[in-house]
């Protein structure tokens, strides 16, 4: 869920809903909540928006990012995290969903350990600058917005979705260079 003519920022974590009030007053912001909206709402709402910046809560990972907390979190299966991932694939590659040109973690230190795996370990290594840690009393998020940092896009959704399950909470980033982490085996 791109808007062509805008950068698109995903607000994800506990206080993320708090977060739009501080957004709804500034012209060049067109912020809204859309986690209850269908994906074709959403897609609309974005699509049709006419501001430098969208925000908004509609992660078009969030079934990955749960499957894969549950997962690690001995709550499900790898089975469902591989259909999620698959699913999401599918659904990128489609174009019926798209990732956000940034996501904002509201408030990262309020997380439960593994979520904070995900979303400042697990998406970081797709695309470092792409995923930006904020809590509420630093910068104010307008100012953030306008500091965006600039780096390579998110790559091809599908090849680095599909490792995702090798991506091992605490273990992030302690492989090798590019590395994805320990490789799961079954046992």
């Amino acid at each position: 869920m791109g808007s062509p003519n805008s950068t698109t920022l995903v607000l994800v974590g506990n206080d993320s809903p708090n977060a739009f009030g501080a957004l709804a007053r500034h012209a060049n912001v067109r912020a809204a909540s859309l986690a209850d909206s269908s994906d074709e709402e959403a897609a609309r709402w974005v699509t049709q928006a006419n501001a430098p910046y969208v925000v908004h809560d509609r992660d078009p990972l969030a079934h990955v990012a749960a499957a894969w907390v549950e997962f690690f979190d001995d709550l499900s299966t790898l089975g469902t995290l591989d259909l999620e991932v698959e699913r999401a694939s599918s659904a990128l590659e489609s174009g019926s969903l798209s990732m956000p040109d940034y996501y904002i973690v509201v408030d990262p230190e309020s997380l439960a350990p593994t979520w904070k795996h995900w979303w400042l370990g697990v998406l970081p290594q797709a695309a470092p600058t792409r995923v930006i840690p904020w809590a509420e009393g630093s910068t104010s998020l307008v100012r953030m917005l306008r500091r965006l940092p600039t780096g390579r896009s998110w790559p091809t959704p599908g090849p680095w979705l599909h490792e995702v399950a090798r991506s091992v909470p605490d273990q992030i980033g302690k492989g090798s260079s590019g590395s994805a982490g320990p490789t799961l085996t079954a046992g």
